[in-house]
């Protein structure tokens, strides 16, 4: 229609989204139309039945709305979503319980690449509707974890060996600083919680969480702090005697020498990164690329501001 295409033109330095200029330019057409329908009834002296027609026109409107009324929410939020953009291609999103990177908004769906490599497909009403996480908004990201240490050991050194170890570590900031808080009290551990942040745009965290994980174990074995299992060991304070019901004379040949048989546990390495860790960096690119290698439809991205090939229609 001649007035669909005039009204987007005329629209298009005032309103950047797409999609909502297209549904606007189509709407303001198809009005234009009706009015012309009722103007061509009244000239030619069928009043009646041009009142006739708008009352059906709105009838049949209204009964195609209910029975569309899911499609009209899924593409009344791709519209809002287009003007409000609350994230955009390539971040990374927590919603409907879904974690993955963006790819494209179209006018149904959302589309997710998950950490797993699965495409997801949200639909944009649920999107609009839920609580949304997106971690891409804010580089910095704080992780943390918690570690059980034996009541023998004295707390503020393991916090101070923790600290070190924060600090020194490439992928860990120093600002905002990392934490060692002493959480709960276990049935045989201290529990220590440990808070720290990362450049989540740089690093995975699930790999620098290993990774520091792994070096404070490091380090509370060197510095003789206890770890214990609190599902397995039982402390004694004034120690646990123990007879025999065999005659003393067997008694000296089955006598062990437990500071003989107990060696030390070997160190663990201090690389910050093992290969099994596969490096710290963020597997964001990776994923990309095996989303462009994936099927997906023609449809074009609401987020992508240079998408204007309807203006050209």
């Amino acid at each position: 229609m001649f007035s669909t295409r005039v009204l987007r033109w005329s629209m298009h330095e005032r309103i950047a989204s797409p999609l909502l200029r297209d549904v606007l330019a189509r709407f303001g057409g198809f009005l234009f139309f009706l009015v012309g329908v009722y103007i061509i009834l009244q000239v030619a002296g069928l009043a009646r039945l041009a009142l006739t027609v708008m009352g059906g026109t709105g009838l049949v409107g209204l009964a195609i709305g209910i029975a569309f009324r899911n499609i009209t929410e899924n593409f009344l939020s791709s519209v809002f979503l287009s003007i409000q953009r609350p994230f955009q291609t390539g971040d990374l999103l927590d919603v409907a319980d879904t974690l993955g990177y963006v790819e494209r908004v179209t006018s149904r769906n959302t589309v997710l690449m998950t950490l797993d490599g699965n495409m997801v497909q949200i639909p944009n009403a649920t999107v609009y509707k839920s609580i949304l996480r997106n971690f891409s908004s804010n580089p910095n990201r704080r992780e943390d974890f918690v570690v059980g240490i034996g009541y023998e050991n004295m707390v503020p050194k393991a916090q101070e060996v923790a600290l070190k170890v924060l600090t020194e570590h490439p992928a860990v900031l120093k600002d905002p600083e990392p934490w060692v808080l002493v959480d709960s009290f276990g049935k045989a551990t201290v529990d220590l919680r440990v808070y720290f942040w990362l450049d989540g745009s740089q690093h995975s965290w699930l790999k620098v969480k290993s990774s520091v994980m792994r070096l404070v174990k490091r380090a509370f074995q060197e510095n003789g702090i206890s770890i214990p299992d609190e599902a397995r060991e039982i402390i004694f304070p004034r120690g646990l005697d123990i007879r025999s019901s065999r005659p003393q004379k067997h008694d000296e040949e089955h006598t062990v020498d437990r500071s003989m048989s107990s060696t030390p546990p070997s160190v663990e390495t201090a690389a910050v990164a093992t290969e099994a860790e596969g490096g710290l960096q963020s597997e964001a690119n990776k994923i990309e690329e095996q989303a462009q290698q994936s099927r997906s439809t023609d449809e074009a991205n609401l987020l992508n501001q240079n998408n204007d090939a309807s203006d050209s229609k």
